[in-house]
């Protein structure tokens, strides 16, 4: 019997970081980068993601150092931010949390590994906004 896979859900806020980074790369005169990041995303993220939920670290086992960071997660509903994981892939971070003991998970962002931190104000209220 084969094992359940999750459905893959990107947000609003994903899809904005995504822009972000290919106008970034753009800029910097490397849209291969950009096209090299959405294949790795198709051929190799998501389908991970969908068979092994639980691959990224949590997000809390290393808790942040900014007192912004921190303000931000006291403002996420309670217990949320217990759900939130981190994926590196290759130059980038993926945060995700899972639909609570559900069988979906929502890409909240995505970031180079050397930007400070996700804006969780803005990323919450954007889940579950456009299916893969």
């Amino acid at each position: 019997m084969a094992d359940p896979t999750y459905r893959v859900e990107l947000t609003a806020s994903f899809l904005e970081r995504l822009a972000s980074i290919e106008a970034f790369l753009a800029e910097a005169d490397a849209p291969h980068a950009y096209d090299a990041l959405l294949a790795a995303l198709r051929e190799t993220v998501i389908p991970n993601l969908r068979r092994f939920p639980r691959m990224g670290r949590r997000y809390l086992d290393q808790p942040p150092q900014s007192a912004e960071a921190i303000a931000q997660l006291g403002l996420l509903p309670a217990g949320a931010a217990d759900g939130l994981r981190v994926l590196g892939s290759g130059d980038y971070l993926i945060l995700y949390a899972e639909e609570n003991k559900g069988s979906t998970l929502y890409l909240l962002s995505i970031r180079h590994h050397r930007q400070l931190s996700f804006d969780f104000a803005r990323l919450w209220p954007g889940l579950g906004q456009k299916d893969v």
